[in-house]
């Protein structure tokens, strides 16, 4: 990797002054802990310094960037259950938690499939504009607009107990 010039730096350093703690705010209310969600924040500003010369709209592609760093961790989590459930024989490891009997809006939206999380992950938790949303993802933003209908569709049912 190129080192990144003075100029690079001193302008990464002025955006993860003014967006590191919201970034890191808002992955820790995605993954439900400070220290992976601070982790993935880092990750996405060391990714911001070393392709910045080709950001245009660094406060969105942070919130892309650590939106699929989350969206991994969540399979990484995933694959590692279902593993570990393999080795225990099926056991109930979580039996101290009925999930049956609530459903939180984070355990919902992890359950979208990936083309919907994201795109609800940027526009109602990370605040960022459809079109804007649209260019990050490279998708057009009629489809964005799709996206988040059907996510709130499902949101709904899941959350209202019908899923």
């Amino acid at each position: 990797m190129a080192r990144a010039d003075t100029a690079d730096e001193a302008a990464v350093q002025e955006i993860y002054r003014a967006h590191y703690g919201r970034l890191a705010g808002w992955a820790t209310r995605l993954v439900g802990d400070p220290d992976i969600a601070h982790d993935l924040a880092t990750e996405a500003f060391v990714r911001l310094l070393s392709q910045f010369g080709g950001v245009t709209e660094p406060r969105a592609w942070l919130y892309t960037v650590t939106g699929n760093l989350v969206r991994d961790h969540w399979r990484k989590r995933g694959r590692e259950a279902e593993a570990y459930g393999r080795h225990e024989g099926g056991a109930d490891l979580d039996g101290f938690v009925d999930v049956t009997t609530r459903v939180t809006v984070r355990e919902a939206v992890r359950s979208l499939p990936d083309r919907l999380r994201l795109c609800v992950m940027l526009y109602y938790f990370a605040d960022l504009p459809v079109a804007t949303i649209a260019k990050q993802i490279d998708r057009a933003p009629g489809t964005v607009k799709r996206d988040l209908f059907e996510a709130r569709r499902l949101l709904a049912q899941l959350l209202e107990g019908d899923g």
